[in-house]
């Protein structure tokens, strides 16, 4: 393996599996400790927020359900389920953005969260 291959595969397992958990965690923590103030912003950051952890969600269910059934190679349920997180990532990386111009709670967990999710169903399809 390449020295810039190996500087992007561990670039994406830092995100899938550091940033990705963490910047929902403290996001959470900080969204439900304060009061927020509902402008566009930071409704466009909450629902990316909230697409990044529907993407995570989908993440634990698909791992703990391939411990109890056996998924064939390339196995079209699999797929799906590749294609439906990415795509809540991609989605919630657009809402996201969105909510990156102004000052509010969920401003940049929103963006790391969905950042980190997206590279969690990279690592996954690539295993595939």
């Amino acid at each position: 393996m390449s020295v810039s291959m190996a500087i992007f595969f561990w670039s994406l397992v830092i995100l899938a599996y550091v940033v990705g958990p963490v910047a929902l965690f403290w996001g959470w923590v900080r969204w439900v400790g304060r009061a927020t103030l509902w402008t566009l912003t930071s409704v466009l950051s909450l629902i990316g927020f909230l697409l990044a952890t529907a993407s995570a969600i989908l993440a634990i269910v698909s791992v703990a359900y391939a411990r109890v059934h056996f998924f064939r190679y390339y196995d079209p349920v699999l797929m799906r389920i590749f294609r439906s997180g990415a795509l809540l990532s991609m989605v919630g990386f657009a809402f996201a953005i969105g909510g990156v111009w102004r000052k509010n709670v969920l401003r940049w967990f929103a963006v790391a969260s969905v950042v980190g999710t997206f590279a969690f169903w990279v690592l996954a399809a690539a295993g595939e």
